[in-house]
């Protein structure tokens, strides 16, 4: 399992470096959008196995459009050049605000409801299998696109988010596996440790501290940040787990050998990457 795991993350990291670094902003949303697809997927299986059906081509194309409402949305910019000076980028594309793709989202799940064949006695069930896809899995990762977006650094702004995951992730998952005794949240995952939580936090400590002079941060913000984000993405990896207990499955699903599914490889991403947004467009960006 563990070679496994290992040659799994050799193909997909480059792949996924490439397109962040050298792709531009549009297909990084795409690809983004993508991936939050394949995960609301998983995460529509794992409802079912509980008795709730989603409504899945309708929560699909709200999400796809979350994405591009986050993509259009960074297209339009303007800058202050001078008292009496301001330059105007226009979107290429109309860019839908967050709120009315939501609106619409439970509009068109009014909708259906009211004219599928569904017994109404699942309706609440279903209507939540969606909502909370929508919402817990779709809305936050969208904060990828605004990262990638940023001008200048906004590449490796998107870098780093991935990176102090990784990093944490991965000296969770062996210090868990070869030194971990205490176990963190039994209720929910058998596997997780708070000797693998507190090598974690460490882990994204350590890439905040070596990120900060590449995105030419203050450090202590950097370090903050990270371990903001770390302790984030901590908490949706438990959230993942409480989905695949409350399912009775170990994985989301089995595309990634030795990972298991999309939603398995992004649990700790879908949370870290708004904190690490906020963090910039709140603290940070204000000091440009």
């Amino acid at each position: 399992m563990t070679w496994k795991r290992i040659a799994t993350a050799a193909v997909l990291i480059p792949v996924v470096v490439a397109v962040v670094w050298w792709a531009p902003a549009g297909l990084v949303a795409a690809v983004a959008a993508a991936v939050a697809g394949l995960a609301l997927l998983e995460f529509f299986a794992l409802a079912e196995r509980v008795g709730l059906r989603a409504y899945r081509l309708w929560t699909l194309a709200c999400s796809a459009t979350i994405f591009f409402s986050q993509w259009a949305a960074v297209q339009a910019r303007s800058w202050t050049l001078d008292r009496d000076l301001r330059l105007v980028r226009f979107s290429p594309a109309p860019a839908p605000p967050l709120e009315l793709v939501l609106f619409v989202f439970v509009a068109g799940l009014a909708v259906i409801l009211f004219t599928s064949r569904r017994p109404l006695a699942s309706a609440l069930g279903d209507i939540g299998a969606s909502a909370t896809g929508l919402i817990f899995i779709a809305l936050p990762l969208s904060t990828v696109v605004r990262l990638v977006s940023v001008d200048v650094i906004g590449p490796r702004l998107l870098l780093f988010t991935l990176v102090l995951v990784w990093v944490g992730d991965t000296l969770a998952f062996f210090t868990g596996r070869y030194l971990g005794r205490l176990r963190m949240a039994p209720n929910l995952s058998a596997a997780k440790t708070w000797e693998g939580a507190v090598a974690n936090l460490v882990g994204s400590l350590a890439v905040g501290a070596v990120f900060a002079g590449w995105l030419s941060f203050d450090p202590w913000h950097t370090v903050a940040m990270a371990g903001l984000a770390n302790i984030a993405g901590q908490v949706g990896d438990l959230l993942e787990s409480a989905y695949k207990r409350s399912s009775g499955v170990k994985d989301s699903g089995t595309l990634l050998p030795g990972h298991g599914g999309v939603l398995d490889r992004i649990d700790a991403l879908i949370l870290a990457a708004p904190v690490v947004w906020y963090y910039f467009a709140l603290a940070l960006a204000p000091r440009a």
